[in-house]
């Protein structure tokens, strides 16, 4: 099977020489072309010099030592790197870092921080919504967008909401049931004080 990465696609277009002189970029170098951007993670001014096919899965990673995010499968299909853009569930592996310009991004370290666990976390270790645990905070972070738009979900609710995000190990009833036990929890006013709810 043949995937097309889109840091490949996209190094690959701004090298070509139609796409340099249609951008003017005949001069380009990789690593030489920086934009700067800022944007909030986890609540937190950050201010980058970052190049213009740099992607936020890189960035959370790699510069700013947030390992949480996993990368499965670097073409947004697995949800393993989901995190919230200005509240919606996006692909780190797919979201270059120059369209985040001011926009705020919350990753699994946001909800599990002060050395307490939210409701969603503590429900996926009580219901067995994880077995090996690479996709879980993908799952946990789409789960809170999901239960932001949908404080108490139907089976059908979560999963549709819960489409874009895949794990090998559970069979799903797991996931949909941990999902459950937290809006119940979260309903029932069980968010720890000063968390997101």
């Amino acid at each position: 099977m043949y995937h097309v990465n889109a840091l490949f696609a996209l190094r690959t277009v701004a090298k070509s020489d139609a796409v340099r002189q249609l951008l003017d970029m005949s001069d380009y170098v990789e690593g030489e072309l920086k934009y700067s951007v800022s944007l909030l993670v986890n609540d937190a001014p950050i201010h980058l010099e970052v190049e213009p096919t740099r992607l936020l899965i890189q960035v959370l990673r790699d510069d700013l030592y947030l390992t949480g995010t996993k990368e499965g499968c670097s073409i947004g299909v697995c949800g393993a790197c989901t995190v919230l853009v200005d509240g919606q569930p996006v692909s780190a592996c797919l979201t270059l870092v120059v369209t985040l310009d001011g926009r705020q991004v919350h990753t699994i370290e946001w909800l599990g921080r002060d050395a307490t666990i939210h409701p969603l976390q503590q429900a996926f270790a009580e219901h067995g919504g994880f077995q090996c645990g690479y996709c879980t905070p993908g799952q946990i972070m789409a789960a809170y967008a999901l239960l932001r738009e949908h404080p108490q979900p139907t089976d059908v609710e979560i999963r549709e909401g819960m489409l874009g995000n895949l794990c090998r190990c559970t069979g799903y009833f797991k996931i949909i049931g941990s999902i459950q036990a937290a809006a119940s929890a979260m309903a029932e006013g069980q968010d720890a004080p000063g968390r997101p709810s």
